[in-house]
Formats: C-alpha cells, sequence, structure tokens
C-alpha cells in the first residue's frame, strides 16, 4: 500500500496517487453498480475502501479514515441483506422510506456527527473534526439505509458530497473533491432511478394479484 500512495501522476498540475486514484474510481463505480441495484455494488466498494482507507489516513483524517472500516462492515451487511431480499426480475426490492425511518436517520446524523467530532478533537485524529464526523456518520446513516433498501439513502449521500467537496479541498486531495461532484451528479440521477422503481413496485405487486 506504501508504493500506491506514493507513486501516482499528475493532473493539470495537481498530483494524485495511485491509491487516491483507483480508490475514487472504484467509488464512483459503486454510484453505478447501486443505481442499477446488482449485487456487484459491494465488492467494488469493498475494494475502494481498503485504499481510500490509506489515503485519508496519510492525509489526517482520522473520520474519513475509520468511516472506510465502517463501509467495510456495512458492505458485508449491505451484501447479505441485498441477497435475502432481490427480486428475480426487478433486482433488489426498494421503498420509500416512512415518516419515522426519516426522523431516525435525521436524528442519527445530527447526534452521531456531535458524538463523533468531539470524539475526533479528542484523539486529535483529524485536522478538521466536525465536517470529518458529518461525512464519517452521514456514510453510515446512507449504507444502513441503502441495505434495506430504502430510496432517502441518495438523498443522505447529497449532503455527504455537499460536506465532503470543500473539505477535500482543502486536504489537497483534488481528484477526490472532482470526484465527489461526480458523486453529486449520480446521485441524483440514482435517486431518480430508486424513486420510480418505488412508486412503480406498488403498481406491480397490484396487477399481479
Amino acid at each position: 500500500m506504501h508504493v500506491l500512495l506514493q507513486h501516482g501522476l499528475s493532473v493539470f498540475g495537481q498530483w494524485i496517487s495511485i491509491a487516491e486514484l483507483v480508490g475514487q474510481l472504484c467509488a464512483l463505480a459503486v454510484v453505478f453498480l447501486a443505481q442499477r441495484r446488482t449485487l456487484w455494488t459491494w465488492p467494488v466498494q469493498v475494494g475502494a475502501t481498503v485504499l481510500l482507507f490509506a489515503v485519508y489516513a496519510s492525509a489526517h483524517l482520522g473520520g474519513l479514515a475509520a468511516r472506510q472500516v465502517a463501509i467495510l462492515l456495512i458492505s458485508v451487511y449491505g451484501w447479505w441483506a441485498w441477497t435475502r431480499r432481490r427480486d428475480p426480475v426487478y433486482g433488489v426490492v426498494v421503498r420509500s422510506g416512512r415518516t419515522v425511518e426519516r426522523l431516525v436517520m435525521a436524528g442519527a446524523f445530527v447526534a452521531g456527527t456531535v458524538v463523533m467530532a468531539l470524539v475526533l478533537d479528542a484523539l486529535d485524529a483529524s485536522w478538521a473534526p466536525w465536517p470529518d464526523a458529518a461525512i464519517f456518520i452521514g456514510t453510515l446513516v446512507a449504507f444502513a439505509a441503502q441495505g434495506r433498501g430504502l430510496v432517502e439513502f441518495w438523498l443522505v449521500w447529497l449532503v455527504v458530497d455537499a460536506i465532503g467537496v470543500p473539505l477535500q479541498i482543502s486536504s489537497g486531495l483534488y481528484f477526490s473533491a472532482a470526484v465527489y461532484l461526480v458523486f453529486a451528479a449520480l446521485v441524483v440521477h440514482g435517486w431518480w432511478s430508486w424513486h420510480r422503481a418505488a412508486v412503480r413496485r406498488p403498481e406491480l405487486t397490484a396487477a399481479s394479484r
């Protein structure tokens, strides 16, 4: 991994390590795969986490590094959940979250960010503990909702992207910042795709009766 961090290429005057380049490209692929509700979403995500953990640890962003560990664990759960809940024709079954589920997601994001930021600050594990913590917690909330097939997980990713772009730029990770901008556009399209599937699903169920 040290070799992948020390070697890279320069794009528009900005140096990018191989670990950052390949890790973020894998992360981009995950968005495309998730949009299509394929099980390949999860193994590709696992590969991205390994590379990006090293990238963020070297940039002194403890929250983003810890985020990769959490993603790895949640990816295992998501892989298992999607396998059990797979529709043979339309892919993984998706739906809009209930009001209670949405409130739980929002509450977990706010409370979790506060706690994580205080922990990062106390451990001196990040030079920007608050945005670092928000991205970490937002990722947990988004992946948990994704594993349950909730359409709202895409909206949580939009919040993560909005926080992540300026943080990546300030950390000198310009390629990662550019990837986050691409993520935002893909997330909007992914939300539209899942929302349409969630709306269509009840109609298909009713028609089959």
